[in-house]
């Protein structure tokens, strides 16, 4: 069975620092970009980060640009994200997905870029 793991989710200030971190598990597989997505109570799913593989590139949803930073390693199917400067409005559970396609730009921030999840790491930002 193919899975992803989230790990390095926290209680923190605002304005404090946390590492994430998704480790592939189980089966192998090949993936072309890996994202993040989080989710607050009340909310909808929305995109956070994601890179692809292919040529390193990365994107970020408009709220984390300049605070987050992704990246990972496609060899071992780990990807990472970075998060300073954290902001209360950041609490949400963290998803890592992957997609196993080499799809197109469109796919990079959307849900149905991706088709492997974790099962998500609770991230808490204080006042």
């Amino acid at each position: 069975q193919m899975q992803l793991v989230e790990s390095g989710g926290a209680l923190v200030q605002a304005g404090g620092s946390l590492r994430l971190s998704c480790a592939a598990a189980g089966r192998t597989f090949v993936s072309y970009a890996m994202a993040w997505f989080r989710q607050a109570p009340g909310t909808e799913r929305e995109f956070v980060a994601a890179i692809g593989w292919s040529g390193g590139s990365t994107y970020y949803a408009d709220s984390v640009k300049g605070r987050f930073t992704i990246s990972g390693d496609n060899a071992k199917n780990t990807v990472h994200l970075q998060m300073n400067s954290l902001k209360p409005e950041d609490t949400a559970v963290y998803y890592c997905t992957a997609r196993r396609w080499r799809g197109s730009v469109a796919d990079y921030t959307t849900q149905g870029g991706y088709d492997l999840w974790g099962q998500g790491t609770q991230v808490t930002v204080s006042s």
